[in-house]
């Protein structure tokens, strides 16, 4: 834990971070903390006045990025490496939290795939599942056991437009945030009476780092401050969130549609993104 003593703390500034400390301060979990929407919330967050605790498998990165909220906003930062992909990542951030009075969860670790079905490599696929389904699930019963017993709290659970309908050149990707959204629509009814606050986030593609790792070429994307700023906003009011214009633009153009034809025109999309994958690896298997 870094030390604060000869930093002044800085208050929470406009409604929604007066509110966003108000109800879930006065400590915070971002796990995905090291990049795109995880990093961008955790700035966020401590601006309106929270302590951290961040949560990715990069300590360095991490400690770069608690000295600068330190620095910056005078919050109190704990980093955790961690892995959620393992069988002990949740209970070691669980364990590495008890000393703390957390009321609020940013789930925003997770990672995708894209291109053919048949092509991916099923070990990658499962790492998937275990990040962005598991990972989800454990620490949303941990942190939600506790702030029932608190009596109050907040969790946002990252979807993705992409969970809406199945996506092709994307399937198992699109099926893990599907498993977030409709896990995230029922825990918003269920925790309500309990004082629990439960958001999914659902963005368009965004400029995090994801799409290099899915090997996919992006064209329009948001960028991270894009889908913080109004996700924050919406936790305590709604069940999900369409963070920015591109995520509301790319899914109520397809909202009357029958969900196969979505699934298709999803699929053309992706197809479309993932095509140089397709001539990589016909170059490849063209070498002998």
């Amino acid at each position: 834990m870094l030390n604060i003593n000869s930093v002044p703390r800085r208050q929470a500034g406009g409604s929604w971070q007066k509110r966003i400390y108000s109800r879930y301060g006065p400590w915070a979990v971002v796990t995905g903390a090291s990049s795109g929407i995880g990093r961008e919330i955790a700035f966020q967050l401590a601006e309106a006045g929270l302590n951290l605790v961040l949560c990715a498998r990069s300590q360095e990165i991490l400690q770069q990025i608690a000295t600068e909220l330190t620095n910056r906003y005078g919050t109190e930062v704990r980093v955790v490496r961690l892995d959620l992909a393992v069988d002990t990542g949740v209970e070691t951030l669980d364990k590495a939290t008890q000393d703390l009075d957390v009321g609020l969860l940013i789930a925003s670790a997770g990672f995708g795939t894209s291109g053919s079905f048949l092509d991916s490599q099923l070990e990658q696929e499962i790492e998937m599942i275990n990040v962005n389904c598991r990972g989800i699930l454990g620490v949303s019963w941990y942190f939600g056991r506790r702030f029932a017993k608190r009596g109050r709290g907040g969790m946002v659970l990252m979807s993705s437009i992409v969970g809406f309908q199945g996506m092709p050149f994307a399937a198992h990707y699109a099926a893990t945030k599907a498993y977030v959204q409709t896990l995230a629509e029922a825990l918003y009814v269920e925790l309500a009476p309990l004082g629990v606050d439960v958001l999914a986030s659902a963005p368009a593609p965004t400029n995090s780092g994801f799409a290099n790792r899915a090997g996919m070429q992006m064209g329009m994307a948001m960028k991270p401050g894009d889908v913080a700023q109004p996700t924050l906003s919406a936790l305590g009011r709604k069940s999900t969130v369409l963070p920015g214009p591109l995520s509301k633009l790319l899914v109520y153009s397809l909202s009357t549609l029958p969900r196969w034809a979505r699934v298709r025109i999803m699929g053309g999309v992706m197809e479309g993104m993932t095509k140089h994958q397709r001539r990589e690896n016909n170059l490849g298997l063209g070498k002998s």
